[in-house]
Order: C-alpha cells, then sequence, then structure tokens
C-alpha cells in the first residue's frame, strides 16, 4: 500500500464481497476483506445471475468462466397433495429467465469464481470477523475477534442477511426485517429419485418440498418451505429446534416428505431460515456502509439476491472512485435504490406461484401452470435489467 491509497475493510467474503474487492481494488484501492469462515462461502445450490448482473461479470472478464459452469436446469415439475403432476415446464416460464442468456450455477461455482478474481490482489482475513468499530474524524478504528486492531478509511458490511456489520452500527436487524410469512430449509439428500437437471415441487396450502437436480450426480438439494404467522426467531441458533418444528408442520405429509424428514435428522449442512427482505431507510452511517443482503435483501423468492450483489457491489464501487465516502455513499444510493426496490417488488409474484397459503389460491395457481406449459418462451422481467452500469472513472487518490 501507498501512502496515498485509501483503505478499506469488507466484512463477508460471498458474493458482495469479493466483487465489491474487486471494483474497489480497480479503483486504487488498498482492499481488506475480513470472512469469519475458514474459506470462502460455498454450497451447491442454484443461484441465478440475470439482466444488468450479467454485464457486471462480463466487465469482470469472468463471464465465459460462468458460462461453462452453467447448470442448465431443464424442466420444473408441479405436483399436487397427491404426488400427482399438475404440470411440467421449463423454468424460465416461471422465472422470468431468458434462455442461452441467463446464468443459473451452484453458488459454490460463483463465489470461487469471484475469489479467484481477486485473491492475488486484496488481503483475505479468514477465521476472523469484526469485533467492534469506532468512528473517528480521519477513520474507522476496528478491532477482530482475533485480538487485533487496525484503522481503515472506510468500512463495507457484505455479510448476508443477519450482517453483524449493521448490527454494530445501526442495531438490531428487527426494524429492517420484512418477514413475508414463511419458512424455509435446505440440505442435501442421496439422489434416490434418479433426477437429472430438474426441479420437482409438491405443493399443498402453505406447505412445499422441492427437489432441485442442478446435474447428474449422487446428491440432489432437497427444500422445505412452510407458512408461519411469525419469524421463529428462537429457532435460528437452535437445529434441534428447527427439526421439531419441521417434523411438526410436515407430519401428515405424503409424496417423498417423509423420508426427506428422515433425512434431515442425519443432514449436517441444513440451512434453515426465515424468507424475509432487509429494508432500510439509508445504506450507510458516517464511514460505514452496506452491501448486497447486509443492505436490501430480496429473498428468493424474487430470484434476484445474486444480482442485486453484484450490481449493488459494482455501483458502490462506481461511486466511490471518484469522490470521497461521504458523496460516493449519497451517489450510490441515489443511483441503486430506484432497482433495488423493483426487484424487492417481485416478491408477491415469486410467493404466489411457488407457495400459495390457500386451497383456493393454489387451485389458481395450478390453472395458471398449466396455461404457461403451452408458452414455449417467458417474458424477461423488467426490473432485471432497469438499472445501466455508469463506466468506471479514474480513481481519485487521496493527498
Amino acid at each position: 500500500m501507498t501512502h496515498n491509497e485509501r483503505t478499506v475493510l469488507i466484512s463477508g467474503a460471498s458474493i458482495a464481497g469479493p466483487a465489491l474487492a474487486y471494483w474497489l481494488n480497480r479503483a486504487g484501492y488498498a482492499v481488506t476483506v475480513v470472512e469469519k469462515a475458514d474459506a470462502p462461502r460455498s454450497g451447491g445450490y442454484p443461484i441465478d445471475v440475470r439482466g444488468t448482473a450479467l454485464e457486471v461479470v462480463k466487465r469482470m472478464g469472468v463471464l465465459p468462466q460462468l458460462r461453462d459452469a452453467h447448470i442448465d436446469l431443464r424442466r420444473l415439475t408441479f405436483l399436487d397433495g397427491d404426488g400427482d403432476e399438475v404440470a411440467s415446464l421449463h423454468p424460465h416460464a416461471v422465472t422470468g429467465g431468458v434462455e442461452g442468456h441467463d446464468l443459473e450455477v451452484r453458488r459454490g461455482d460463483l463465489t470461487d469464481t469471484l475469489y479467484g478474481a481477486v485473491r492475488n490482489d486484496v488481503e483475505f482475513l479468514f477465521n476472523d470477523s469484526i469485533a467492534t468499530l469506532q468512528q473517528t474524524d480521519g477513520g474507522l478504528d476496528v478491532t477482530f475477534e482475533g485480538g487485533s486492531s487496525r484503522t481503515f478509511d472506510i468500512v463495507v458490511g457484505a455479510d448476508g442477511t443477519h450482517s453483524h456489520t449493521r448490527e454494530l452500527v445501526f442495531g438490531p436487524e428487527e426494524p429492517f426485517h420484512r418477514y413475508l410469512g414463511y419458512c424455509f430449509a435446505v440440505f442435501t439428500v442421496p439422489n434416490r429419485f434418479d433426477l437429472s437437471h430438474e426441479t420437482v415441487m409438491w405443493n399443498t396450502p402453505g406447505r412445499a418440498a422441492a427437489l432441485y437436480a442442478v446435474g447428474q450426480g449422487e446428491v440432489v438439494h432437497a427444500f422445505l418451505n412452510f407458512a408461519h404467522p411469525e419469524s421463529p426467531f428462537d429457532a435460528f441458533p437452535d437445529p434441534e429446534a428447527q427439526r421439531d418444528l419441521l417434523a411438526k408442520v410436515f407430519a401428515d405429509a405424503s409424496w417423498e416428505v417423509p423420508g426427506l424428514l428422515a433425512d434431515l435428522e442425519e443432514a449436517d449442512d441444513v440451512l434453515f431460515d426465515a424468507v424475509s427482505q432487509i429494508r432500510m431507510p439509508s445504506w450507510s452511517s458516517g464511514r460505514v456502509a452496506l452491501v448486497g443482503d447486509a443492505a436490501y435483501a430480496p429473498s428468493f423468492l424474487t430470484g434476484q439476491g445474486t444480482s442485486l450483489s453484484l450490481v449493488g457491489a459494482y455501483m458502490l464501487a462506481a461511486s466511490l472512485a471518484d469522490q470521497d465516502h461521504a458523496a460516493g455513499f449519497a451517489a450510490y444510493e441515489a443511483q441503486t435504490r430506484e432497482f433495488v426496490a423493483m426487484n424487492q417488488n417481485l416478491v408477491g409474484e415469486g410467493g404466489a406461484t411457488l407457495f400459495p397459503t390457500t386451497t383456493e389460491a393454489l387451485e389458481q395457481r395450478n390453472s395458471r401452470l398449466r396455461g404457461l406449459a403451452t408458452i414455449p418462451v417467458a417474458e424477461p422481467r423488467p426490473a432485471h435489467s432497469a438499472l445501466t452500469l455508469p463506466e468506471f472513472v479514474t480513481p481519485l487518490k487521496r493527498h
């Protein structure tokens, strides 16, 4: 680092963090990324890169690599409560994706690609996290859980929906947490179903179970989702409480669900959470900003979480490239908030399609799906491409 480089600490090494690190390094910053895990966050479940986010990965030079990793889900089959087929169609007919253009990749393939694009140019601190943040006139004094202390010009929280950085600076999550009425669990199970490049989803009112086969491998991703009147915060830190809740909700379910509940008891990779969004009146405070899910998680019902993280990282870095943190944060928010809002507002459409909560709503959904099966090409969602990326400008150096 030279004496006039601005320093930035990014908390989180999943998607938004490494993407932001790449662009801030390009903008002339000395970048440090801290991650509490011992390696980049991975996980094999599929994620989507669409619309404006495709231009971000293209400008990073990693689009060909991600095209090679495209998993090409070919069929999405919906089943009724008895396990009988309602409709079988191409996934894009439901998601608004564009065949041959949008990307669907394993999460781990994207995180590995982003990390590979930047690991030789920025500093990564694994097995560590921020313990305290103290804002001063000249910077941010940071103490790490590992015991060391350093000072940075800027800190960015890219540490997900339940962001620790956000809690340190903005307070508890609850005021920003918009619960959408569902909880979910995802975990891997043996592929005893002979599935390949497809998703199968079973529904009854307020409950869903799905199997995602992202290839022809020996495991598939199981997904259980259910309507719940309140967010069960007590269950989030307690794996046993999560299993008990799922077993109770799905106790009388048919199809493959009893077997999935048995798999759940043995699974060591369970992700359990509420289906929710993060909505904040401001994404920055002083010298600290938030990006991706930490600032504006849209929920998986929109299919846009990854894309918002990539676009948000680019927009924040572009805003900081040629101006100080105060002006940069203001520009980032002014230029990105409408795009975020449009994509967060897709959530109603996703919930109605995937998880109807009443018998009437489920019957209406099934009728729509049968109609979609006759339509070979879906229209892309305007929200996916509603932002045109600015060009990167000459980095600003601090003298």
